[in-house]
């Protein structure tokens, strides 16, 4: 029986366990939180940190293993390549998933072999980072080095009446997210139209799949860093398109990478430059695999899976998107028990494909501080690339979450 060894059992990372169990394959997870749901659709729980690397390799030589998968998990992913490294498992190279990982070893890499970036600097204390700040042209935007999801990300804005104290609150969050204690500052990279997210994969190195999209961010959020949704296809040219893919290929090709999934966050500036901002070697979260297959009909899930214990992934493709396709994280700006998540009633009957609430009603729900502080995701369908680009850029006009 092959067995393979999944790590994070989030609402979210469900649909590997349940592709694994599909395949027929015996499925071990391994997840911090005693109570994650994962641990109900998986053959054998094992309560460990998916981070602790001496921890996870134990298991994987107990369990004998085929393979190993860090499913829509950046903290993850470097365990996942690092026990496939020492048990000769289908994987990539540690080290370059360590700098894919590490947002200061990733520009670093990027710098060393020419990619477009902001000017970046990295902190190891408060002090420091103030003293160095009149080098940065404001607004610059302040992230924890290892974190994921958005946790932990601020930004310092071009104020004449900005205090020392307000940029401290700004440096400290990003400090206590950060599990080595290490920020990046870096200067903002204004954008030409969307952010660019979605998701691709790579067969023996080569981007075979790509499938980009929109970014879209509430402005007037508790923090107006985290994606509130991601839209599919991505509203610019083929040629745009086909620029990014030729970067993103670039890097694979210097990191030596090989068969895997990637989340991309992407940037082009006023003047058409690439800043690959973010390349994460593994999956999307927020079911951005699911709205890809509602797009493409390809399964990112099941290729990660097949990949994980080395069954062939030549048939993956590239196939364009067909019609237009969301994910929306419902979200709650403050703290409180929830009252109600008001949805339109056309937008409820007409664009919502599925549904997946993390809280029932009365719950206390946390403020949307990061991507893993969501209520709830819906998958939405769209007539049209203006309607979907309307909706998910004001959202407040067809939902609202009340919370006391």
């Amino acid at each position: 029986m092959i067995k393979i060894l999944l790590l994070g059992g989030s609402a979210q990372q469900i649909p590997a366990i349940e592709c694994a169990n599909r395949k027929g394959y015996y499925t071990i997870l391994c997840d911090y939180l005693a109570d994650n749901p994962g641990q109900h659709y998986a053959d054998k729980f094992y309560c460990i940190s998916t981070t602790d690397k001496k921890a996870i390799l134990e298991v994987a030589k107990k369990e004998k293993i085929d393979g190993i998968v860090a499913y829509a998990s950046d903290p993850a992913a470097p365990i996942a390549a690092y026990v496939a490294g020492k048990m000769e498992l289908p994987g990539n190279p540690y080290k370059s998933v360590c700098i894919l990982t590490d947002k200061s070893k990733f520009r670093e890499f990027q710098k060393k072999y020419g990619f477009n970036l902001p000017n970046t600097g990295y902190y190891t204390s408060i002090e420091k980072a103030i003293k160095d700040l009149p080098k940065y042209n404001l607004p610059v935007l302040v992230k924890p080095v290892d974190s994921s999801g958005s946790k932990g990300v601020g930004i310092i804005e071009k104020n004449k009446n900005i205090c020392t104290d307000i940029i401290k609150l700004v440096l400290e969050k990003a400090f206590n997210y950060s599990r080595i204690k290490k920020i990046i500052i870096e200067e903002y990279v204004n954008m030409k139209g969307h952010q660019v997210a979605g998701d691709g994969f790579s067969v023996a190195g080569k981007l075979v799949f790509r499938c980009f999209g929109n970014d879209h961010f509430d402005s007037t959020g508790i923090n107006a860093l985290v994606p509130i949704a991601a839209s599919f296809p991505y509203n610019m040219p083929e040629y745009v398109n086909n620029k990014i893919h030729s970067e993103i290929q670039r890097l694979l090709n210097l990191l030596n990478m090989n068969t895997c999934a990637y989340n991309f966050d992407i940037r082009i500036n006023n003047n058409g430059d690439v800043f690959l901002m973010e390349i994460g070697p593994r999956n999307g979260g927020n079911y951005i695999p699911q709205v890809i297959k509602y797009a493409t009909g390809i399964d990112m899930v099941e290729y990660t899976i097949k990949a994980a214990i080395g069954e062939s992934c030549d048939s993956l493709q590239m196939i364009k998107p067909k019609g237009y396709w969301s994910y929306y994280a419902i979200h709650s700006q403050q703290a409180g028990n929830l009252i109600e998540i008001k949805i339109d009633k056309e937008i409820e009957k007409n664009y919502i494909i599925e549904k997946y609430l993390n809280y029932n009603i009365g719950d206390y729900v946390p403020s949307f501080v990061g991507s893993s502080a969501g209520l709830g995701i819906l998958i939405m369908k769209f007539k049209n690339m203006n309607e979907m680009l309307e909706m998910m850029d004001h959202a407040e006009k067809w939902i609202e979450v009340i919370v006391e």
